[in-house]
């Protein structure tokens, strides 16, 4: 990490008291300057998260471990040999809140872990509105424009990629999950605070997020970015692999309506934005093949469909 570099840790409870205006300026600076800040005291329950954390890993170890040794071994990555570029070091599954749930047709949680996501996602839901007033309150823009702006004809869609990075014995060989942006809206990470491996790319240099005990991380996606016509930015990501440890990562994707249309609030467009306008749901389908590639070429390609073609798709997973 650099030297001297603060990582912005915003106290959510501040918002209360003299420091509201610090606190809003601190949110507003990270969301220029870093596309990432971590929130402490944010009203969620420390208990709950503490749950959330046990029967994770409780899952993980009963029902994933063996299948990831498993897709290991078919895509040829046991032993590892070489330098791996197209595979990510997890083990992922994706809970879906909103617009319908998901969350009784995973196979194999218990009801323990049902509840307790259940639980977390509302909670994080509602975190997630919070913060876009906020951010409305920082960018000028009316109370409401932005969860607005999210809604389409079925309300914002909620999500979380519950994932595991389990210890890798060549780091070196291979990311936990490649350097990307993230498509969406706002994004509310609970991170494992033993096992680090977060980076953020700022000025050039990959900086480390730090593992907070029940803080929750929170990042910028694609949209957020076209919306704010570029005040506020997504940020390049990336996770390193670990030789000791097992990484748990529980990441809450709010994110606009397949349906809704996305294009950059008039307030903050002086003259003519470079950014585009169009449905979600289109940019999610671009976005899927070429999720690890700079988002600037997608951006391009949704207001000018021919610049899709130079646009090298590669099969990816994850759609948030």
């Amino acid at each position: 990490m650099e030297t001297n570099t603060k990582f912005p840790v915003v106290d959510l409870s501040k918002l209360n008291g003299e420091e509201r205006d610090q606190t809003m300026a601190l949110i507003d600076d990270a969301c220029q300057n870093w596309g990432f800040f971590e929130l402490v005291n944010h009203g969620v329950p420390y208990d709950l998260m503490d749950k959330v954390e046990r029967v994770t890993k409780e899952h993980y170890k009963k029902f994933m471990e063996q299948k990831f040794k498993e897709m290991l071994r078919s895509k040829g990555l046991d032993p590892l040999e070489k330098e791996v570029e197209d595979v990510d070091w997890e083990s992922t599954f994706y809970l879906h809140y909103l617009p319908q749930s998901n969350l009784y047709d995973i196979p194999d949680m218990s009801d323990e872990y049902r509840s307790a996501m259940k639980d977390f996602g509302k909670r994080l839901e509602n975190l997630a509105e919070e913060l876009l007033d906020l951010l409305c309150e920082n960018l000028g823009l009316e109370k409401g424009y932005l969860k607005k702006a999210f809604h389409g004809t079925k309300g914002p869609t909620f999500a979380t990629k519950v994932s595991n990075y389990p210890p890798c014995p060549k780091p070196e060989m291979i990311k936990g999950l490649r350097a990307h942006t993230d498509a969406g809206g706002l994004i509310l990470l609970f991170q494992d605070d033993k096992v680090s491996g977060l980076q953020l790319l700022k000025d050039g240099v990959w900086v480390d997020v730090p593992p907070l005990k029940h803080s929750i991380v929170i990042n910028l996606g694609d949209q957020l970015e076209v919306i704010t016509n570029g005040k506020y930015k997504s940020i390049m990501h990336r996770v390193l692999t670990q030789e000791e440890g097992n990484r748990m990562s529980v990441a809450s994707f709010y994110n606009p309506g397949n349906d809704a249309e996305i294009f950059p609030a008039t307030s903050l467009v002086e003259k003519d934005s470079e950014y585009p306008s169009f449905v979600f749901d289109d940019y999610m389908k671009l976005y899927a093949g070429v999720k690890f590639q700079p988002k600037e070429p997608r951006f391009e390609a949704m207001k000018n469909p021919a610049a899709a073609t130079t646009l090298t798709p590669v099969a990816t997973v994850e759609t948030f």
